[in-house]
């Protein structure tokens, strides 16, 4: 197994620690250096510089979970040969509290060493690439550099992006020079639990169990492990290989993800607010439900499942078993990927996108690959199993109405960044209850579809599923009025919020509260009103800053407060609408790239990064009329006497 391989397998470990990518960390600067040994040989010391508490890992692997750093020599012209491995200072493993297990891990200054040997004279510049970890005692993230190294000394010259004087001054004015800072440190409240998001995937692994593609593949594919190796215990080890590539696989899919997600931390927020993307996956949704409705399938390429069925049985082994877990994968697409495709798409449009998705992904995984071991090692489990039948197809179509549910949403993202009103919110749930009202008819059979056969008789199960159904449709109802019970807090985030309404609203805010939309204007208003100010990064688009508006600002004693005593900023980071052209500039990011900030939210997500280096939401900052901070930072806090009792704390200071 190559350290790359490794590398990507370690990011499963840390899936729960890659929450904090929203903040801007940069704990580790890399330098290099060149000592010359011979006419022909030469030493590249590449050295690291680390922030104190951080650390970063051995190439070396420890056998566990730990990361491992990757040097890469790019040689591909072969002017020259690497001599020896990279040479890295030899320390005793320490106890990692991250990956619970003793590494090798170094911290505060390190240098790697490889030794070259010139094969081409005229050579004066090595190219490397690392790949490396750098992690705390509570987080870890990714890193590369890549060092262009000259033998005889020189620098490099890089050309360096530049802006014009007017898009620095326009820049300048987005630091706002907060005030405090060494006060109160900021903080950051997990979104959403990664178990919580574990679960979830693992519940839609479960469904998908429930498929005609899945389900009867359970007893002939244990059947055959436990049968053909004529030795029960080495067919019970192989049926369990079987199940953790299956989880491997689904795992190793959200991979690319964190490699975007690192290289731009806003990556994965612009994608879950891009209009077109939203339509695409709105589209995309409406193509799986009619494929679970029947009228259609979609499938990978057959040779595709017909390539890894040969390679698994020509090789064998735990190949040949890796193989065989593959084709599964491939030839169970049709059933799985509607609800992967559920998977994906809700996780890159909410707020923890790559991170919520490998934990999503990792329970689809384990869920879908439980079975295969759980009756390899309990054979007599398998006589329990039901029967395949029609009721798998009334399983796919059930999901086919979900989907219909879930691609409104994606539509609404699109309606609600670009203002165009076509999914207010009663509209969106008065859909929803249309769609929950056709399953109702469709699992009382007033409904068929394609592949639906004659009903004898109702099931307990139907029936069940069809009144919990028609309760679901009842609970929305409320949601049509404008009433105080139109505030259906169960799906906070899901249906647009109550503002964007078909009834005519006191205000654009959430539940009527007075906000301001431009900082300049807000500022002069708390200033006027002599209140502090509740600066509040969101989104059109965010889901739990809808949860924290619906859920926990409408309680009374925060809605009083709010309503009372602050003067509320509301920053919409994924607000299209374009700024005037004597307002769009280009903005230079530390790293050297350039930014064009031309809408309204590319200058609130900027704003944000500059001053708070954090680019998630909601996240909420309460200051007084000098820009000084009050407390100190929040993010989503769901309980609702937390959040009061911080934002008292912010009043109590304000007024001192």
């Amino acid at each position: 197994m190559t350290n790359r391989i490794k590398l990507l397998f370690s990011f499963l470990a840390i899936g729960i620690s890659l929450c904090t990518f929203g903040q801007i960390l940069q704990p580790v600067e890399w330098d290099s250096k060149i000592e010359k040994v011979s006419e022909t040989e030469y030493d590249v010391i590449l050295k690291a510089s680390i922030d104190k508490g951080w650390y970063i890992y051995s190439q070396k692997s420890s056998g566990g979970f730990a990361p491992t750093t990757i040097f890469e020599f790019k040689n591909k012209e072969g002017n020259y040969e690497t001599v020896g491995e990279t040479i890295e200072p030899i320390v005793p493993p320490k106890y990692d509290k991250i990956f619970e297990e003793d590494v090798i891990k170094f911290d505060v200054l390190v240098e790697f060493k490889q030794r070259v040997k010139l094969l081409n004279p005229d050579l004066n510049l090595i190219e490397v690439y690392v790949e490396y970890q750098t992690c705390n005692d509570e987080k870890c993230i990714p890193g590369d550099y890549t060092f262009n190294v000259t033998l005889d000394g020189s620098e490099i010259q890089i050309e360096e992006a530049t802006v014009d004087q007017r898009s620095q001054q326009l820049s300048a004015e987005l630091d706002l020079n907060i005030k405090g800072w060494d006060k109160y440190k900021a903080q950051t409240v997990e979104e959403q639990s990664d178990f919580s998001i574990f679960i979830l995937g693992f519940l839609g692994g479960l469904i998908a169990l429930l498929t005609p593609c899945v389900f009867p593949m359970i007893p002939l594919t244990v059947s055959f492990f436990t049968k053909s190796s004529g030795d029960s215990k080495k067919g019970m080890f192989n049926s369990i290989l079987y199940g953790v590539f299956i989880f491997l696989i689904y795992a190793l899919l959200s991979i690319p993800f964190h490699l975007l997600d690192s290289l731009d931390p806003g990556i994965l927020n612009n994608i879950s607010t891009n209009v077109t993307l939203n339509i695409i996956f709105f589209i995309i949704f409406i193509g799986f439900a009619f494929s679970f409705f029947g009228y259609y399938e979609l499938t990978l390429p057959q040779s595709w499942s017909a390539a890894m069925d040969s390679k698994a049985n020509r090789i064998g082994g735990f190949i040949g078993i890796f193989f065989m877990a593959l084709t599964l994968a491939i030839v169970s697409f049709s059933c799985t990927g509607p609800i992967l495709g559920t998977l994906l798409g809700s996780s890159l449009t909410a707020d923890g996108g790559a991170r919520q998705l490998t934990m999503g992904m990792s329970g689809f995984g384990l869920a879908l690959a439980l079975p295969f071991t759980l009756f390899a090692m309990f054979p007599k489990w398998l006589n329990s199993l039901p029967k395949s039948g029609g009721w798998l197809n009334t399983v796919k179509v059930v999901l086919g109405f979900i989907e219909l549910g879930l691609a409104l949403k994606f539509l609404s993202n699109a309606d609600l960044v670009e203002h165009w009103g076509l999914l207010k919110r009663e509209v969106f749930i008065g859909l929803w209850i249309l769609i929950a009202l056709g399953l109702v008819l469709y699992l009382f059979g007033k409904i068929k579809f394609p592949h639906d056969g004659p009903i004898a008789k109702l099931s307990k199960i139907r029936i069940t599923t069809a009144i919990l159904c028609l309760a679901f449709a009842i609970y929305l109802i409320p949601g049509l009025t404008n009433t105080k019970y139109a505030n259906l807090k169960l799906l906070s985030g899901f249906p647009p919020p109550l503002f964007y309404s078909l009834y005519d609203k006191t205000s654009e805010c959430p539940l009527d509260l007075n906000c301001y939309k431009d900082l300049e204007v807000g500022l002069a208003q708390a200033k006027q009103q002599d209140k502090p100010i509740l600066l509040d990064f969101t989104g059109w688009a965010c889901v739990n800053c809808r949860k924290m508006e619906e859920q926990v600002w409408s309680t009374s004693d925060v809605y009083e407060i709010l309503s009372e005593d602050y003067v509320i900023i509301s920053l919409y980071v994924d607000d299209k609408k374009k700024l005037p052209k004597d307002k769009q500039f280009q903005y230079l990011r530390q790293n050297g790239t350039v930014k064009a900030i031309e809408t309204v939210g590319d200058k609130w997500a900027t704003l944000q990064t500059i001053n708070f280096q954090n680019n998630s939401q909601p996240y909420y900052v309460l200051l007084n009329h000098d820009l000084e901070l009050l407390n100190t930072t929040n993010a989503y806090e769901p309980d609702a006497d937390a959040f009061y009792d911080w934002l008292k704390i912010g009043l109590d200071n304000f007024n001192e």
